[in-house]
């Protein structure tokens, strides 16, 4: 069924000698992407109604997009900013521009939309009557200049299908979006995941084609912009788990466990063994090497490729038990969530 569905997508793509403009609309979010966002807007400016949605930059994208003919929504800074909020008022944006818009395209302002994927998109939704979403695939644009950006590659070579849930970039049916209720504004962390979980309980269907989709900037070039987007994600695996984590969903509740475990309570427990039964505490740390043997083991590629990312995977429960912790602080003190942000600030719209 997946392979049919794949194969009538890409005659569909073969067979239209260009886009439907009218069919879909873009909504792009950004604040301070600089020169990415001038690649990315470039990248979809096939669509007849292209919206950019801005966090209060200040290196000149706000104009920028509107010299590339976006239609430009400047969020209000009053109100806590998340990319879910963001989307949200540029598919408000969009239905008052294109009301009858069948399908959004979202695209994050670091990416670059390849070449053929929103014709690719448009076949799929149009074969695929209960699809709700397609995503295609994700590519590092620099995967070689840091240690971090190659990681995030590994992270978006995700198996193709049906899957459970997309990311930022993704083509999604307007009735379907709208059903819904868009995604939740107060989601700092995992909002795509989140809103996954809605469509499926709501018996729409997700699909990953292998169709090149887009390329992705992370620019991570320091163990701390890693360090605080992994933490972020410990955030989303508590707040997902907490949403959604009861059966038979049971949403990021493997993910929770293993950060809690891995990342905060094996160590503290080691540490009061080391203290207290020095001999026994020292041989509690080995269980540390005997699980990154098990990633090691576990994952594919080269024996160096395999290893390095064993050592991250398995130094990632550290700053994702810390995301859990401040999950459940803001919890318990009932303080308004902060994004995490990992990404460094540019001066210039040349930056």
């Amino acid at each position: 069924m997946l392979r049919d569905s794949i194969l009538q997508t890409r005659e569909s793509i073969n067979y239209k000698a260009g886009t439907e403009p009218e069919k879909f609309g873009i909504v792009v979010i950004g604040r301070n992407e600089g020169q990415r966002l001038i690649t990315c807007l470039r990248s979809v400016s096939a669509a007849a109604a292209m919206v950019y949605v801005d966090s209060n930059s200040t290196d000149g994208s706000v104009q920028a997009a509107r010299e590339l003919g976006a239609d430009v929504v400047e969020l209000d800074l009053s109100i806590p900013f998340t990319a879910a909020r963001a989307r949200n008022a540029g598919f408000a944006h969009l239905l008052t521009i294109v009301p009858e818009v069948l399908y959004v395209q979202f695209v994050d302002g670091d990416c670059e939309l390849a070449s053929g994927w929103l014709e690719a998109a448009v076949g799929f939704l149009d074969h695929q009557a209960d699809a709700a979403a397609v995503c295609g695939r994700l590519r590092e644009r620099h995967p070689d200049r840091s240690v971090y950006n190659w990681l995030c590659d590994r992270e978006w070579d995700r198996s193709t299908g049906e899957v459970r849930a997309f990311a930022g970039n993704v083509m999604i049916r307007t009735a379907a979006l709208k059903a819904a209720g868009g995604y939740h504004d107060d989601v700092i962390a995992g909002e795509e995941e989140e809103l996954s979980v809605r469509l499926r309980q709501a018996k729409w269907r997700l699909w990953r084609l292998a169709d090149e989709m887009a390329l992705h900037d992370a620019a991570m070039f320091h163990f701390g912009q890693w360090w605080r987007r992994t933490c972020r994600g410990g955030y989303a695996f508590a707040l997902g788990s907490h949403l959604h984590g009861t059966s038979p969903e049971r949403h990021h509740v493997r993910e929770a466990r293993r950060a809690i475990v891995w990342g905060l309570l094996l160590p503290f427990a080691c540490i009061i063994a080391t203290i207290a039964l020095p001999r026994f505490g020292w041989m509690a740390w080995l269980l540390y090497p005997m699980q990154l043997a098990r990633l090691t083991a576990k994952n594919s590629g080269s024996l160096s490729d395999r290893t390095r990312l064993a050592c991250f995977q398995l130094l990632a429960r550290f700053p994702e038990g810390l995301g859990i912790a401040m999950f459940w602080r803001d919890r318990l003190l009932h303080r308004r969530p902060q994004l995490i942000e990992h990404k460094q600030v540019p001066t210039n719209r040349n930056a």
